[in-house]
């Protein structure tokens, strides 16, 4: 049988988060010096994630292309529609236990 919560560690991890919460909407409203840095750092990720959606939208396909390449062939990142032959390599008797020369 599973043991149930331990009610004492969920209790304590729930008022260490409203102090913190409370804490910081105080700060908020002073308009402290933490809270300004979050203010510019803050902005500053949205700006970049919002700059980066854009780009992705307009350059996207370009980047993309440019590592997938359809068509014929297996070279520089496209791969090939049909199975390849590989029988020149291999030896025409079947032994492929042939020494390495080196």
């Amino acid at each position: 049988m599973e043991e149930p919560w331990n009610l004492e560690f969920v209790s304590y991890a729930a008022d260490c988060l409203l102090s913190f919460l409370t804490e910081f909407a105080q700060d908020w409203a002073a308009n402290d010096m933490r809270v300004s840095i979050f203010k510019i750092l803050l902005g500053w990720l949205l700006i970049s994630l919002v700059s980066i959606h854009f780009a992705w939208k307009v350059y996207g396909t370009t980047v993309n292309d440019m590592y997938y390449r359809q068509g014929t062939g297996g070279q520089n990142g496209g791969t090939p529609e049909a199975a390849t032959n590989f029988s020149g390599w291999e030896s025409s008797a079947g032994d492929g236990s042939k020494p390495r020369q080196e």
